[in-house]
């Protein structure tokens, strides 16, 4: 449990996206922000999409941020900060197309982080931090 002084921590539930694997939160919500987990190309009914083109997994994971963020009652364009870990950055520029085509306008502040794997053999992992 936080401590008794601690802000309210309040686990954001999907019911859109199946529940977390493991021991977290899809998100966090806290002190006028939400932050929200890693989200992978995990699809509604809880396929992996691992063997998937890199487009349908880079898709499938934006979906999935942006399910969590409606779930916590805010929105893409309220998204301060994401970083994604990308399997080969070879993937990136077509990964930097297909964000800047589900963000829009909007152009939050972001980090890409190369990684040498990602579970389920997933290409893609987005996690970001919103205004609530």
């Amino acid at each position: 449990m936080p401590p008794t002084d601690a802000p309210d921590l309040l686990p954001v539930s999907v019911p859109a996206l199946p529940p977390p694997a493991g021991h977290y939160a899809a998100a966090i919500k806290t002190g006028g922000l939400v932050f929200v987990s890693g989200q992978l190309p995990i699809q509604p009914d809880g396929r992996p999409l691992g063997d998937a083109p890199f487009e349908d997994q880079a898709r499938q994971a934006l979906a999935n941020l942006f399910a969590v963020l409606a779930a916590a009652g805010s929105a893409p364009d309220r998204v301060v900060k994401t970083t994604v870990f990308v399997v080969g950055i070879a993937h990136w520029p077509r990964f930097n197309a297909l964000y800047a085509e589900a963000f829009g306008a909007h152009r939050p502040a972001r980090s890409v982080v190369p990684v040498p794997e990602l579970h389920h053999g997933c290409l893609v992992e987005i996690e970001a931090v919103a205004l609530a």
